[in-house]
């Protein structure tokens, strides 16, 4: 019996092998021109007048093949940024972007899981409850923090630390960077799931402002059992996704060499979710990625959490509430609008 196959395998490998090979000779050719222009600039180091325009015509130069590289890039190309090495992960805005951090540990049930950082901090003028993923910078480090993958008790721990900002009047500001919960047996049995369902609900019902922040990756149920708030945001090359591309490619097509292809279907760049209502607002990154300059992208995610927080602490308890839910109960609509423009022009506009 013929099955239909798969909108991954459609073409797939043509594309595939065409669009990597296109990416990859471009960053071939990207790199050999900035090692060029960087060499040039070395060489011509004198001080005098038209050495300095021959620099800064350089440094514009260079500029414009960073931007024009990274103009437009795929879901699978924005995946790779966000899980470049170097790109700062949670503790360096912690460092970078708070004072007085006090950190809070444990579920009060089973243990303590370092893949969730949660604490007080002070940030700007406001006082937070914050709370994130935290993948580690070293191996070791990695390891502990199982790069990332939240346990049941780390969620617990979040909702602890969510609990007691609410009971003190302060707001929640959440920070997202993570491949997915963690897959492991024992997570399992310890209740994952059921872990991730009771913060759904307990953010959605939280008397205190929260703000999400999806640093880098943002998979699945793992950035979920964190990431129900009153604004959202992305940094521009994350990604926020229901499943990661590999394992999506891995479900549909039993074959991980379609993660591409898949990427691009899953819309999982901020730039799409924006458009499709997921997220409320894209704070830019340095020219090619947070990495190039982790300074300016912490003042970028702190100048986005400061004024939303400025917005939210105004609005009385009971309103922040009813905002929040319309705007869970209506996270679907573009994608019934989409759907209803595809199937023609008469059913526009017929979604409230």
């Amino acid at each position: 019996m013929s099955s239909q196959p798969s909108p991954l395998n459609r073409e797939a490998a043509s594309v595939q092998e065409g669009a990597r090979w296109r990416y990859e000779h471009a960053l071939s050719r990207l790199a050999e021109n900035i090692r060029g222009l960087e060499a040039r600039r070395a060489e011509i180091s004198d001080g005098s007048e038209p050495t300095t325009r021959e620099i800064g015509r350089l440094r514009d130069r260079l500029a414009k093949l960073t931007e024009r590289a990274y103009a437009n890039i795929t879901g699978w190309q924005t995946v790779q940024i966000a899980r470049h090495a170097g790109r700062p992960i949670l503790s360096d805005y912690v460092t970078a972007i708070t004072r007085g951090f006090v950190e809070l540990a444990g579920d009060r049930s089973h243990g303590n899981d370092r893949a969730i950082l949660a604490g007080f901090a002070t940030m700007g003028r406001h006082k937070v409850m914050l709370i994130g993923h935290n993948k580690g910078r070293e191996t070791d480090e990695k390891i502990a923090n199982f790069f990332g993958c939240a346990h049941p008790e780390g969620f617990r721990k979040a909702l602890r630390a969510m609990k007691l900002a609410e009971k003190f009047g302060l707001p929640v500001v959440s920070f997202i960077d993570t491949p997915g919960a963690y897959p492991g047996i024992g997570a399992e049995e310890r209740g994952a799931a059921q872990a991730i369902a009771l913060n759904l609900m307990e953010m959605a019902r939280l008397k205190t402002p929260i703000v999400c922040v999806v640093l880098g990756e943002g998979g699945s149920g793992g950035a979920l059992g964190i990431g129900v708030g009153d604004r959202t945001a992305m940094l521009r090359h994350a990604y926020y996704s229901v499943i990661s591309p590999e394992g999506c490619a891995g479900i549909l097509c039993r074959d991980g060499r379609h993660k591409q292809q898949a990427a691009d279907l899953l819309r999982i760049r901020a730039v799409d979710l924006k458009d499709l209502g997921i997220i409320d607002s894209i704070i830019e990154e340095p020219l090619g990625g947070a990495h190039n300059d982790p300074r300016q992208a912490a003042r970028a995610v702190e100048k986005f959490i400061t004024q939303s927080l400025s917005e939210l602490k105004s609005v009385p308890p009971d309103r922040l509430l009813t905002e929040r839910h319309r705007r869970l109960r209506h996270l679907g609509d573009n994608f019934t609008r989409l759907r209803l423009a595809a199937a023609g022009p008469e059913n526009e506009g017929s979604v409230p």
